[in-house]
């Protein structure tokens, strides 16, 4: 009987001490990005915050980035990460043209932020205070949702001064209203990601793109783009989604963990270290002639011609539009968001 029991105690310890090696395992969640591993973004943000949200859950989660679209195209990322074909992705809201309609007042143009940062802790109050908002992002588990500082026009050919030099030029542009804004303008929208727009200026199918500077290192846009112009433009809006049934079959302490590091204070981290910090940086490398660009401002007197043919008119547009097809808070979300932005 003693050789029994002490059979029994000895097979349920080494059982318990199974469950507890299987806790200790850390959890590897898999995350899709776009871009290169080396850009800008990535290793001053995207990295970073996986490095958080590792110390956060005190080496329970880690996160493998798959980065350059080596896990699914920076235009399926979404709907890779709802699948299941990764856990969490980077995403270029725009690429999802109508999923999301609400969230496109932060890319209205002439909106009173000027930083990614600012621009990200609108959206995500926006996010926080409108369940009319945040259920078009249902499908995944939002963890971040910020904002590019407001883009710049960059152009391979011609030097872009006033609105008649935008007329009839191809410009790269993302969905929703930034394609408004470049018809108003008088050119001619393309719709096209990141990664395809080297070939395209280089072959001339796109004359221009609206851009921030982050990309220019990565995506080596220094060898196609001859000059920018900082306008007012309007920015665009990314996110770091996670898989519903993931995130949820996580225990309580690590979701929130997760949750710590992203967020309203997590969007603010990406907007700063993805788009804002890379701003000064790069203009001071086209300074120093590292960047064979020239970069110069649109005179007081050209953006305010800028700003009544193409900004606080689309406003106006949009909400007709929003109304039109049914979403009532359209002109409420806006007013919040002008509010917030200032």
């Amino acid at each position: 009987m003693r050789l029994r029991f002490g059979f029994i105690v000895g097979c349920l310890c080494f059982a318990l001490a199974l469950v507890g090696h299987s806790f200790a395992e850390p959890i590897v969640l898999t995350l899709s990005d776009q871009n290169s591993d080396v850009s800008w973004g990535p290793v001053h943000a995207t990295q970073i915050w996986a490095k958080k949200v590792e110390e956060a859950t005190k080496g329970m989660v880690k996160i493998q980035i798959y980065p350059s679209q080596t896990l699914a195209k920076g235009n399926q990322g979404w709907q890779a990460t709802k699948s299941g074909i990764c856990d969490m992705s980077w995403n270029v809201m725009a690429y999802y043209p109508g999923m999301a309609p609400y969230s496109d007042v932060v890319l209205l143009p002439g909106l009173p932020f000027r930083t990614g940062e600012k621009g990200s802790e609108v959206i995500w109050k926006l996010y926080e205070k409108y369940p009319e908002l945040s259920k078009q992002f249902a499908e995944n588990k939002v963890l971040i949702l910020y904002t590019s500082h407001p883009f710049v026009l960059m152009t391979s050919k011609k030097q872009v001064k006033t609105l008649e030099d935008v007329k009839g030029l191809k410009i790269r542009t993302v969905g929703g209203p930034p394609v408004d804004q470049m018809k108003a303008l008088g050119a001619n929208p393309v719709l096209l990601p990141m990664p395809d727009c080297y070939l395209a200026m280089e072959k001339g199918t796109i004359d221009g793109l609206q851009a921030a500077y982050e990309p220019i290192p990565g995506y080596r846009l220094q060898e196609v783009v001859k000059y920018i112009v900082e306008a007012p433009l309007g920015p665009s809006l990314f996110g770091v989604v996670m898989n519903n049934k993931k995130f949820d079959g996580l225990p309580k302490d690590i979701q929130d963990a997760i949750m710590s590091v992203s967020g309203l204070e997590g969007s603010k981290f990406f907007g700063k270290n993805f788009f804002d910090s890379a701003k000064e940086p790069i203009k001071k490398m086209a300074e120093e002639g590292k960047f064979d660009i020239k970069i110069t401002e649109l005179s007081d007197q050209e953006r305010r011609r800028w700003v009544d043919q193409s900004c606080k008119p689309i406003w106006e547009e949009w909400v007709k539009k929003m109304e039109k097809n049914g979403y009532s808070k359209a002109r409420e979300i806006l007013n919040a968001a002008v509010e917030l932005s200032k």
